[in-house]
């Protein structure tokens, strides 16, 4: 018996990619071009921000009030990211390049990020006074009571004083250097044992600047032959960086 063509069906014929299929490996393709772009852009970011390493190079303006005092800082001189910011503070931490007194750059990386040359930086701190006397004023009735020893000429017109093992001051030594028409000059060092070993912040002192700002600035021995300048350029650094400058100056 012959078949009928209408018995007859041709196979059906069925794309070998669904629609469906395609769309999720569509899908999946633009997931994964976006996340490439996203570790790329991540991991430039990182890089980036791993060789600023917390600096920023941006000269942005931030007002700083600590007490009765308004000083207007750029984000390159304060040292760390979270005091970046216009704010009533207890107190603002900064670096600077000495001698220019400049904040980072891209000109001055090395500068910021060479741990073997910290002598190119000046750290300072500045606060409201919690004392009347700065580190000058505190010489006759605090320091010459803890003392011993002879005094010894040291160098660049200075003079070393031991301090009594005592004292609370570990291996740290006093020295002062008169000063015409005001109060010595003093500033606490520990000394090295040889000059190649200078440590960038192994000098301290404060100064009294502005209506109650005190100023605690840390510079390397390395620069004691520099101690007048030094002095002299903080002042006159912070002076010019306060707003209520005007009210205070002589």
């Amino acid at each position: 018996m012959s078949s009928s063509s209408n018995d007859i069906h041709e196979p059906e014929l069925r794309p070998l990619l669904s629609p469906g299929f395609v769309y999720r490996v569509m899908a999946a393709v633009a997931v994964l071009a976006a996340l490439t772009a996203a570790i790329s852009f991540a991991g430039r970011w990182f890089g980036e921000n791993l060789a600023l390493a917390g600096h920023t190079a941006s000269n942005e303006l931030f007002d700083i009030f600590i007490g009765q005092d308004h000083l207007r800082l750029p984000a390159n001189m304060i040292r760390f990211e979270a005091q970046r910011a216009t704010s009533i503070v207890e107190r603002v931490d900064l670096y600077l390049t000495w001698p220019g007194l400049e904040g980072y750059s891209a000109r001055s990386r090395a500068l910021f990020n060479n741990v073997d040359a910290p002598e190119s930086l000046l750290f300072l701190q500045i606060s409201q006074s919690t004392m009347s006397r700065d580190m000058s004023g505190r010489l006759e009735p605090i320091y010459s009571h803890l003392l011993e020893g002879p005094a010894e000429s040291f160098r660049d017109g200075l003079t070393l004083h031991r301090l009594r093992a005592d004292a609370g001051y570990g291996d740290e030594v006093l020295l002062t250097a008169p000063i015409k028409g005001g109060q010595d000059y003093v500033v606490r060092c520990i000394l090295p044992s040889a000059p190649d070993k200078a440590a960038g912040g192994d000098c301290q002192r404060d100064i009294r600047v502005g209506r109650d700002l005190s100023v605690l600035y840390r510079f390397s021995s390395s620069h004691l032959d520099d101690w007048e300048h030094i002095d002299a350029a903080i002042r006159t650094f912070v002076d010019a960086r306060l707003v209520n400058r005007s009210a205070t100056s002589p």
